[in-house]
């Protein structure tokens, strides 16, 4: 079954699909020390960027691979992102995970919960003994805030006359992205960003309300 107008779909990961946001608490439950606090203030104060970020907080992280994969096992989803999923499916829309969190952690969650084979463009990560190995395939130069440049994957896309960009996310790093998509679903710091720009943004707390307008854009 095929809609009327061609559509992509972009969503966020954390705190947008799961309850929480992953990398924090990973951050904050298995760091060694307490020096996450100083790069997060230096984040949060625009002296570095994610990446950089991310770097060296991951740099503090001690976690054994069964103790991580039982962690990830107890993450919860929203319920509504399964229905999301099936529906975008059935109009022959792919459904893209954009997120500056890693591969690793967003694959295997969605596992957990038998979503397996949605598209993930974010960062890679890897566990060598105790100690995470972070790598940014999708860093910019140009880019100073963002680990993974959502942005580029939005622009390098050959798409159809018409087609209209549907984005569904909540932080910083969304905010540029969401600039070139159409309909906007946003809450937290997107929506403080984006409410007195655009009074087409959709706010939403739960997926629940993205659900309900997705069923009526795409009828």
């Amino acid at each position: 079954m095929s809609t009327a107008a061609p559509f992509e779909f972009y969503i966020d990961f954390d705190n947008t699909i799961t309850e929480i946001d992953i990398l924090d608490d990973i951050i904050q439950r298995f760091s060694i020390n307490d020096e996450w606090k100083r790069v997060e203030a230096a984040w949060e104060a625009g002296e570095i960027g994610s990446r950089e970020c991310l770097e060296q907080q991951f740099a503090q992280v001690r976690v054994s691979g069964p103790v991580f994969e039982d962690y990830l096992r107890t993450i919860r989803i929203d319920p509504a992102f399964r229905p999301i999923i099936a529906l975008l499916r059935e109009k022959g829309i792919e459904p893209v995970i954009l997120s500056d969190s890693f591969a690793m952690i967003i694959s295997r969650v969605l596992g957990h919960h038998g979503l397996a084979g949605i598209r993930i463009v974010s960062n890679e990560m890897e566990l060598v003994g105790d100690r995470p190995r972070v790598s940014f395939p999708h860093f910019h130069a140009i880019c100073t805030k963002c680990g993974n440049c959502k942005t580029s994957h939005l622009i390098q896309r050959n798409r159809p006359m018409g087609t209209r960009k549907i984005y569904v996310g909540d932080g910083q790093s969304d905010i540029c992205p969401a600039g070139f998509c159409e309909i906007l679903f946003a809450k937290g710091r997107l929506f403080r960003h984006y409410s007195p720009l655009r009074k087409d943004c959709i706010p939403f707390q739960n997926l629940g309300t993205v659900l309900a307008e997705l069923q009526r854009i795409l009828k």
